[in-house]
């Protein structure tokens, strides 16, 4: 399993902390004040094409998170910078207590890729602002 840091995640907003909290510190989760476009992508390498794969975030609520539940968030991701993308629909729901993961499954190709896996986990299509999530990290496990 490898493991992306949100330090190490591109936030949209994430330097502007009018908007987001994201921390230098290992192990520390991002967190988000309040944003009405939400994109936290990244990019990891040592990938094969002839590999499936999970990418997924864990995740918690503030316990005054708002906006959430009534928009899909989902989970984009693909292989190399041309790939095709596959797309993960997920309705979370803001009185989820503790941490929890979300996730999206990308298969096997018979396409020639340069290892890199692109992912992202989006809320940008309804304009709505929402606040108070934790991003602890994202996960890309090998689906055997």
């Amino acid at each position: 399993m490898m493991i992306v840091q949100p330090k190490d995640l591109n936030i949209v907003w994430g330097k502007d902390n009018r908007y987001w909290n994201v921390p230098q510190k290992l192990g520390s989760p991002a967190e988000l004040y309040q944003v009405s476009w939400l994109e936290v992508t990244g990019v990891v390498d040592g990938t094969s094409p002839n590999n499936a794969y999970e990418v997924g975030f864990r995740l918690s609520f503030n316990p005054d998170a708002f906006g959430w539940g009534k928009y899909p968030v989902y989970i984009l991701i693909k292989r190399g910078k041309e790939g095709k993308t596959t797309s993960t629909k997920i309705t979370m729901n803001p009185n989820h207590k503790g941490e929890f993961e979300i996730s999206g499954k990308l298969d096997k190709c018979n396409e020639e890729s340069d290892g890199r896996l692109y992912f992202g986990l989006y809320e940008v299509w309804s304009g709505k602002w929402k606040g108070g999530l934790k991003i602890h990290h994202a996960f890309i496990t090998e689906l055997l």
